[in-house]
């Protein structure tokens, strides 16, 4: 059966999407983006929320981009390979291919999907995250950690969220950005 990934950028004192600006400095550089390629090109599906979705679908063209590095041209190709599902209730169409809607978020459908993948999953946003954590489905979290406090935001893991994790592996880059990831026990 395919893990369920839980993976975003976080600022050091937790949160995944700032109130106000970004989340700090340490994810933009060559060994960071090389580094989460790597982890993230066994991945078979992604699974979005609108605000992701309409993020990441850069990589849909990234590879078109002129003077692209080699690892911005791996990461937009492995992006394209995988299958994206994009949960909202909004978005009319998508414009990345392998690329399908859902409506609702429904939990049996993805313990489905990880029944029948080959490849892992991961699911992005900590809107989508958190109704997969309450439902039971994230197998792994990701966490790349910048050297920024915000102060406020959304937080990575979703209030009232009691989880009992396995540090598994862990990084430093010399950006000062943080990778650990965690396993559910």
């Amino acid at each position: 059966m395919a893990k369920l990934i839980y993976s975003m950028i976080t600022s050091l004192d937790g949160y995944a999407e700032a109130a106000e600006g970004d989340l700090g400095t340490g994810a933009e550089d060559q060994e960071v983006h090389t580094f989460i390629g790597d982890v993230f090109r066994h991945v078979g599906t992604f699974l979005y929320g609108r605000r992701m979705y309409e993020t990441m679908v850069f990589w849909e063209t990234a590879h078109t981009l002129p003077d692209a590095p080699p690892h911005i041209v791996q990461y937009a190709r492995d992006w394209q390979a995988a299958e994206k599902v994009v949960y909202s209730t909004t978005l009319e169409s998508v414009s990345s291919e392998k690329t399908r809607i859902e409506r609702t978020f429904d939990p049996d459908a993805v313990r489905r999907l990880k029944a029948e993948a080959d490849s892992d999953l991961s699911v992005d946003g900590p809107n989508l995250a958190a109704q997969a954590i309450a439902a039971g489905l994230v197998d792994e979290y990701h966490l790349f950690i910048t050297t920024s406090v915000v102060g406020g935001g959304k937080r990575f893991f979703p209030d009232g969220a009691r989880l009992d994790l396995e540090l598994v592996e862990e990084r430093a880059f010399d950006s000062g950005l943080i990778y650990a990831r965690y396993r559910t026990r």
